[in-house]
């Protein structure tokens, strides 16, 4: 057995070492999780035991027992970290907690930049490859938008609307994700190296495939659950009615996230997936304040400053005096007495803030003058 140096993890290491096998997707991977155990339990088992979880076949059993060696697997790890490339690992604390939350999520993620805690309020923009001009002026008008309110913006880096997000999100100051089909070492689409770059110093680039993996037809639409996995909701912006974006908002659908496109339109071949979308009860964007409305309740309060805690992305775009207004109403009902009495404010402009709230729905006015969060 190979010795595993203090500074290398031997769970890591099984798990890079399985996540190198060839055939194994997915699917296929959360079977052999939930039927014979974690990654080093997998790599140790039997043929016979790997033939009895459901669709793997002698060919998959075969190459877990010639799954690459910790020795191999300690030299992919160090040119890794040699490359600023980290592996982040399902479980830990800098995996992101909406990721975890689908059907099938990663093990393993190699990432290049990092994740923070705002990413947990995400939302995608994805679309056309072949987008009109229309498309690129929406691209960036929502993700320039979002970006601004403080959301971070996840696409796949891909020629079209998914450029247009990244570049716009990073035009406003704001973070953004970009999800790769290919290993880091080889960005594609190779004009998009440079964008590549500027995504990695304010935000990540993300993939769960290997080091050097190329593109190949099949892992952009696996690759497709994981954007709409980081995000809260999927916006479409210009999908035909085979494009790959409905592979994403399909993938939304799947893990519980919202649905959201962006009409064209009516003759334009380019919208024809967004307006199939639409009629089957998708949300209808036309601006910012669409998509904020749209995004439910985070899993967990964000705290962004000194302000207090984010519990709806749309509290994002609301000003300092007013989230802190906002603070002051939680979930049970506070008479607007005792509220006066605890904002920072005077009297009047507290109660045009509360005006103000009531009518984004952020706060709910009861019977008897009392107040509540509206969420």
């Amino acid at each position: 057995m190979v010795n595993v140096p203090a500074e290398h993890d031997a769970t890591l290491l099984d798990r890079l070492r399985l996540q190198l096998v060839p055939g194994i997707g997915p699917r296929l991977l959360q079977l052999l999780l939930e039927h014979v155990g974690e990654a080093t339990e997998i790599l140790a088992a039997s043929r016979q035991q790997l033939l009895a979880v459901p669709r793997i076949g002698p060919n998959v059993a075969d190459a877990i027992a010639r799954a690459t060696s910790r020795a191999e697997a300690i030299a992919i790890l160090d040119r890794c970290r040699a490359n600023g490339v980290s592996l982040v690992e399902r479980g830990t604390p800098a995996y992101s907690p909406l990721l975890s939350e689908i059907p099938d999520p990663p093990e393993l993620l190699y990432v290049r930049g990092g994740f923070e805690e705002v990413d947990q309020v995400a939302v995608a923009i994805v679309g056309s490859r072949r987008c009109t001009r229309y498309g690129r002026r929406m691209a960036g008008l929502l993700a320039g938008g979002l970006a601004r309110a403080g959301l971070t913006i996840v696409s796949g880096l891909a020629r079209g609307i998914d450029g247009e997000a990244h570049r716009a999100a990073l035009a406003a100051g704001g973070r953004t994700i970009a999800v790769l089909a290919t290993g880091v070492n080889r960005i594609y689409p190779p004009e998009h190296a440079e964008l590549a770059d500027r995504v990695t110093r304010f935000g990540a680039v993300v993939t769960e495939a290997r080091l050097d993996q190329g593109p190949l037809p099949g892992l952009f639409p696996q690759r497709n659950r994981i954007i709409s996995g980081l995000s809260l909701g999927v916006v479409v912006i210009e999908a035909a009615r085979r494009s790959g974006a409905l592979h994403t908002a399909r993938h939304a659908i799947e893990q519980g996230r919202e649905v959201l496109a962006v009409p064209g339109p009516v003759d334009s071949l380019a919208s024809q997936g967004c307006h199939d979308l639409l009629r089957d009860g998708a949300t209808l964007v036309s601006c910012v304040d669409d998509v904020l409305a749209e995004l439910g309740p985070l899993m967990n309060p964000l705290q962004v400053g000194s302000s207090p805690p984010i519990h709806v992305p749309r509290e994002l775009s609301l000003e300092e005096r007013e989230r802190r207004i906002l603070g002051l109403v939680g979930p049970d009902p506070r008479h607007l007495d005792e509220l006066l009495r605890s904002s920072p404010l005077d009297d009047s402009t507290t109660l045009a803030v509360l005006t103000g709230l009531e009518i984004r729905r952020l706060v709910k006015r009861l019977p008897g003058s009392y107040m509540v969060r509206g969420g």
